[in-house]
């Protein structure tokens, strides 16, 4: 096929919000031309609010639909593999939002299924895009900080958008499950995909102990082969908006990447203000609001590159492997917090396990 990649969309809160804009903002790559969300009224005020000729309430008739090639799932994580599955049966590539799953046994089903009907499994890990993150890659790649050596990447806030990840059983665990999933895509990613060879984590439940039974602050250590590390540091009980930032140390060099503050205003308002995306409980006082965010984040520039892959104009940059590697990492993370323990990932095997957090509770006998 030709032409702009005809996109459905299934979900309809934030997530979802930042698709129809990205792919928006993309131009000729590609168009939504379908929404669907099982709650009466989301789908329809997300089409209007976008422009999108047609909305559903149930997904399957979506992707019924002959003209759409790609569909991006936008849902909580406990249906990230039924409707990958139903997707890909239908015929059409995914793109999926992080974390990709809740278990390996999933995650195992969604890369194999899109495999046999012939589809492309596009794990959703935006911080492949962002702009400060790849010319720092660029930079490591090019020697300019000699041996790298450490990875840190940290996302703290005051809590997610939806209700439903503060319920572990939809979201599979807490920080760990909603922001470390990136940082832990991210290292791999930028240390060019070594192999793990252990996880050490501590988590609490500090401030949010009425909302969740889920981790709200988070430290994760990954020792790759070769002696590189990872620092992963997640946080929702951050007052005072998104902090969101990277660091690179290498035998020659080291770069910071504060991916929202260099793209800020300084602000200050007595009344407060409306204000959707930024992850904070007032915009009373002083506030820093950015502007570009998906830019920043590199939601745009992601989404192009998967539009351009379904028309075999470039290959995945992250795909399915990437979200099962961040999957069991996530696992070793609880396992490690649970049990007091560094985690060695040779024989690791949390198969069998419902959700990662509940290694957290009840560690596996290692």
């Amino acid at each position: 096929m030709s032409g702009k990649v005809k996109v459905g969309v299934i979900g309809s809160q934030f997530q979802a919000e930042c698709h129809c804009a990205s792919i928006q903002q993309m131009g000729e790559a590609a168009e939504v031309v379908a929404i669907a969300s099982p709650t009466p009224g989301n789908a329809e005020r997300l089409a209007r609010r976008h422009g999108i000729p047609r909305w559903y309430t149930d997904h399957r008739e979506m992707l019924a639909e002959p003209d759409i090639e790609m569909v991006t799932v936008a849902a909580p994580n406990r249906l990230h593999c039924s409707l990958t599955l139903e997707i890909a049966r239908a015929g059409k590539h995914v793109v999926c939002e992080k974390p990709l799953c809740m278990t390996m046994e999933e995650a195992d089903l969604m890369i194999d299924t899109c495999r046999e009907q012939g589809v492309l499994l596009m794990y959703a890990e935006e911080l492949f895009f962002a702009p400060k993150y790849v010319k720092a890659k660029e930079m490591a790649d090019q020697g300019a900080f000699g041996s790298v050596y450490l990875v840190k990447q940290s996302e703290k806030h005051f809590g997610p958008h939806a209700d439903w990840f503060w319920d572990i059983e939809q979201s599979g665990g807490g920080a760990v499950m909603d922001l470390g999933c990136h940082g832990i895509a991210f290292a791999n990613w930028f240390l060019d995909r070594p192999e793990l060879v252990s996880v050490t984590a501590q988590l609490g439940t500090y401030v949010h102990q009425e909302r969740t039974r889920g981790d709200d602050n988070a430290f994760v250590i990954l020792e790759f082969a070769g002696g590189k590390v990872a620092l992963v540091e997640n946080s929702w009980a951050r007052q005072g908006g998104m902090d969101d930032r990277m660091e690179v140390y290498g035998s020659g060099g080291l770069a910071y990447a504060n991916l929202l503050m260099g793209n800020a205003l300084t602000a200050f308002s007595e009344p407060g203000y409306d204000y959707a995306v930024e992850k904070a409980p007032s915009t009373t006082g002083w506030t820093f609001p950015v502007f570009e965010e998906l830019w920043n984040y590199g939601f745009p520039q992601e989404l192009h590159h998967f539009a351009r892959c379904v028309r075999g104009e470039e290959s995945p940059i992250a795909t399915g492997e990437d979200g099962r590697f961040a999957q069991r990492a996530m696992f070793a993370a609880y396992q490690s917090a649970g049990s007091g323990r560094r985690v060695d990932m040779e024989g690791f095997d949390p198969r069998g396990t419902a959700k990662p957090i509940d290694l957290w509770f009840e560690p596996l006998p290692l």
